[in-house]
């Protein structure tokens, strides 16, 4: 797979020369010429190598390096540092905010191929760790853990520069019926084709996530309550459509659904329990009303 590396410099002669003693490394490489443009070309691209320039107008390379070691969704992205000074309070600048490297102008190309060539390696390796120990085996979501850590990431993320940050919870209903009508083997396969939904159904900088036994949830981010409601009854209706059958007949499978938003209290500080329980408590009134339905948190229950 051909990872990408997206340069952030000021100079068009340097994306140029960037580009040419790169070629031989079959990278798909993309190119921004300002640091604000950079930061959230970063957040769009999640490329796997940032080679970023330290002196730019307006932001500096080493405060753009803090913004995205700052955000929870570029945290893990490596930045190689590129610079025409050499000395050592820089060079300790640059590691302190979170560069892993420094390239010195003018580039000595097999030196920079071997930069960015070790930095590329230990991001697919880290990659491969990260993956493994966060993703439930069975259906591919990831697990409880990565749930936990990411929705405080980006709860602190979302207070920290005033996004929203919307959770829905999922909850298969009847799931013990199915599991006893018709096996365990049965219900794993409603449970993975249910992941395949999710991950159909996500942005990349969405986080469909296992829970725990029959019940799934996905952290939106940047994702109104309107938003997040129109994308969980999507999915249920996905859910409702998936036609499953055993021994030759068609078994029904729904969900209930519960949404809250940190919309609902502007300006709160949420924590990752506040927010568990109004979805939590938004998908229980979808259970008592009924099951099969999307029901949204409101107001008086947030913070």
């Amino acid at each position: 797979m051909t990872q990408s590396v997206l340069v952030i410099d000021d100079s068009p002669d340097i994306h140029q020369l960037l580009a040419v003693r790169l070629k031989p490394e079959g990278l798909e490489l993309h190119h921004v010429h300002a640091a604000e443009a950079g930061l959230a070309r970063v957040g769009e691209l999640q490329p796997d190598l940032v080679l970023l320039d330290v002196d730019m107008p307006g932001l500096d390379g080493f405060a753009v390096c803090e913004r995205l070691k700052a955000d929870p969704r570029t945290v893990g992205i490596p930045v190689i540092f590129l610079t025409g000074s050499s000395d050592v309070e820089s060079k300790v600048r640059g590691f302190e905010v979170g560069g892993v490297d420094y390239v010195t102008k003018p580039f000595e190309p097999a030196e920079l191929r071997a930069r960015v060539r070790a930095a590329l390696k230990t991001k697919r390796f880290q990659d491969l760790l990260s993956s493994r120990a966060n993703v439930d085996a069975l259906t591919s979501l990831w697990n409880r853990a990565y749930f936990e850590r990411r929705l405080n990431d980006e709860l602190a993320a979302a207070t920290r520069y005033g996004r929203v940050v919307s959770l829905v919870f999922i909850d298969v209903d009847h799931f013990k019926k199915l599991n006893d009508g018709f096996g365990h083997p049965f219900g794993d396969q409603v449970l993975t084709r249910i992941g395949e939904l999710l991950w159909a159904n996500a942005r990349e900088t969405d986080a469909p996530c296992r829970y725990g036994g029959e019940e799934l949830a996905t952290i939106l981010t940047e994702t109104p309550l309107e938003g997040a409601v129109v994308a969980a009854e999507r999915i249920r209706q996905g859910i409702a459509q998936l036609g499953l059958s055993q021994r030759g007949a068609p078994v029904p499978v729904s969900a209930s659904f519960g949404v809250a938003s940190t919309e609902l209290a502007p300006g709160h500080a949420w924590s990752t329990t506040e927010l568990i329980q109004s979805a939590d408590g938004a998908l229980y009134a979808a259970k008592r009303g009924g099951r099969d339905r999307v029901c949204v948190a409101s107001a008086t229950e947030s913070p």
